[in-house]
C-alpha cells in the first residue's frame, strides 16, 4: 500500500536509528500451498526515517481528539507533545479543544498551545483534556484555519469519520498548495479496526468490565434464581464481551453482534437460560450493545452526529423479555442488571494501553515528521504499520464465529454454539 509524501526529505532525524522506506509487513503471515492465490496485500513498516521533511524548529502541529471517550486518549495526547517537543524540538504543538469542532474558529474554541506543565499528570485521567464532540464540521473552513495558524502537521485521534474526515482535510490542503501531513491515531473502545490488532483502550475495557462482571456474578449467586444481565461496548463486533466473558470465567452466556440468536423455540436462547436457572439457580448473561438488532420491530433508522445509526437499546429489550418470559413461566426470578459503557470508557488506561497509546503516538510523530500524510497507524502482526485513511474506512473486523475467539467464549460458558 503506497503512502502520499509530501515531498523530498531533507532534514537530519535527531533519533538514533532509522527504518528503511522499502521495509514491508505483509497483511497475512500464514502462508497455505493449499489454499487459493491471491493478491498479497503488503503494509510500509511505520519508524522514525533517516530524514526528516519537516524542519523541527520551523513546524508546528496540532493534535484533535473525536468521538466517544476511550481510555488512553490523553496518553495520547501526552505522548505526542513529548515526541514532538522533546525529541525534535519543534516550534509549536497546538490542542485543538472540541474535536473537530475546534478547527473552525469560534468563541470559546481557541486552540491551546500545549507546554509540559499542561500535560504534567494527564495521563493519570480519563477522557481528553482536549474534549471531543461528534458530526460534521466546514472541513473547508477547518482548512482555512490551519492555514492561517500555518500548522504543518495535524494528528486525528478517532474512529472512522474521524479518519474521513482528515483525509478530506489533507486532500483541501493539497489542492490550496499547503504541505499539510495528517496523521490518524484509530481510537475505537471496540477494537473493530481493519488490519489493526488492538486498538488502545480495549484492554483496559476489558479489565473494568472484568470487575463489573465479578460483582455481577456475585450478585446472581447470592440469591435464589439470580439473574445478572450486563450489557457491553460493542456496536458491530464483540471484542469487549468476549474478551472480558473469557478474563472472567463466570459468564454463563455472551451474545455478540456476529452470532445472531433467536430468543423463543426449543433451541432458543429463553429456553437455554430456563434450563441453566432451574439447574443451577443462578445465572450470568453478557450482552454487546450492537448484539439482537434483528429482534426489534422495523421503524426508520436514526442516526447520531457522526452519521452512526443509532442502536435500540438490547439490554433494556433483553431484560424485559426475560423478566416477561419467566413470569409467563412461574419461575420467580431476582434480576439484576448493569450498564457500565460510560464509566468504562471513561477510566484512565490500564498500562498495557498506556504504552500501546505510547507506541501508537510516536510512531505517528515519526511518520508526520517524514512528509507522510493521508494514513493511520496500524499494529499488526507485533509491529506499527502505515495504512492509507481511505483504506482503512473501508470495513471494520469483527470476531469470525469459527475463530478461536468465538470457541474460547464457547468453552468458557458452556453455552450452545448458536440458539436457533
Amino acid at each position: 500500500m503506497n503512502i502520499t509524501s509530501l515531498g523530498q526529505a531533507r532534514f537530519p532525524s535527531p533519533v538514533g536509528h532509522s527504518v528503511s522506506d522499502q521495509a514491508r509487513i505483509p497483511a497475512d503471515i500464514v502462508r497455505d500451498p493449499a489454499a487459493p492465490t491471491r493478491d498479497e496485500v503488503v503494509f510500509e513498516l511505520a519508524g522514525p526515517r533517516a530524514k526528516l521533511f519537516f524542519e523541527p524548529a520551523r513546524t508546528r502541529a496540532g493534535i484533535v481528539t473525536c468521538g466517544g471517550l476511550c481510555p488512553g486518549l490523553n496518553n495520547v495526547i501526552r505522548a505526542l507533545f513529548f515526541e514532538l517537543h522533546h525529541t525534535h524540538g519543534v516550534m509549536e504543538v497546538l490542542g485543538f479543544r472540541g474535536g473537530y469542532q475546534g478547527l473552525v474558529p469560534a468563541p470559546g474554541f481557541e486552540p491551546v498551545a500545549l507546554t509540559p506543565s499542561f500535560v504534567d499528570q494527564i495521563h493519570h485521567h480519563g477522557g481528553t483534556i482536549l474534549g471531543t464532540s461528534r458530526g460534521p464540521v466546514d472541513m473547508a473552513a477547518a482548512v482555512d484555519n490551519l492555514i492561517r495558524r500555518d500548522v504543518h502537521i495535524l494528528f486525528t485521534v478517532g474512529g472512522d469519520g474521524t479518519q474521513r474526515g482528515g483525509n478530506e482535510l489533507f486532500q483541501q490542503a493539497r489542492s490550496r498548495g499547503h504541505a499539510l501531513s495528517v496523521v490518524g491515531i484509530p481510537k475505537t473502545i471496540d477494537n473493530d479496526v481493519a488490519f489493526v490488532a488492538r486498538t488502545f483502550g480495549y484492554l483496559t475495557a476489558v479489565e473494568e468490565a472484568v470487575k463489573i462482571l465479578d460483582g455481577a456474578h456475585t450478585e446472581a449467586r447470592s440469591v435464589h434464581n439470580g439473574l445478572a444481565l450486563v450489557k457491553l461496548m460493542g456496536r458491530h463486533a464483540g471484542f469487549i464481551a468476549a474478551g472480558a466473558t473469557v478474563a472472567n470465567h463466570d459468564v454463563n452466556f455472551t451474545l455478540i453482534p456476529e452470532v445472531p440468536f433467536k430468543l423463543e423455540g426449543k433451541n432458543g436462547f429463553l429456553t437455554a437460560l430456563k434450563d441453566r436457572i432451574q439447574k443451577r439457580r443462578h445465572a450470568v448473561v453478557v450482552v454487546a450493545e450492537g448484539a439482537g438488532q434483528d429482534l426489534f420491530e422495523e421503524s426508520s433508522m436514526n442516526r447520531d452526529a457522526s452519521g452512526n445509526i443509532k442502536l435500540k437499546d438490547i439490554g433494556v429489550f433483553l431484560r424485559e423479555r426475560i423478566e416477561s418470559y419467566f413470569k409467563e413461566a412461574n419461575i420467580p426470578i431476582a434480576m439484576r442488571y448493569f450498564d457500565p459503557s460510560y464509566s468504562i470508557r471513561s477510566s484512565p488506561a490500564n498500562a498495557a494501553d498506556s504504552i500501546l497509546c505510547d507506541l501508537y503516538a510516536r510512531n505517528a510523530v515519526h511518520a508526520a515528521m517524514a512528509g507522510k500524510t493521508g494514513l493511520v497507524i496500524g499494529y499488526l502482526h507485533d509491529s506499527f504499520i502505515h495504512i492509507p485513511i481511505e483504506m482503512l474506512v473501508r470495513e471494520k473486523k469483527q470476531i469470525d464465529p469459527d475463530s478461536v475467539w468465538w470457541t474460547a467464549v464457547l468453552a468458557a460458558t458452556g453455552q450452545a454454539a448458536r440458539f436457533e
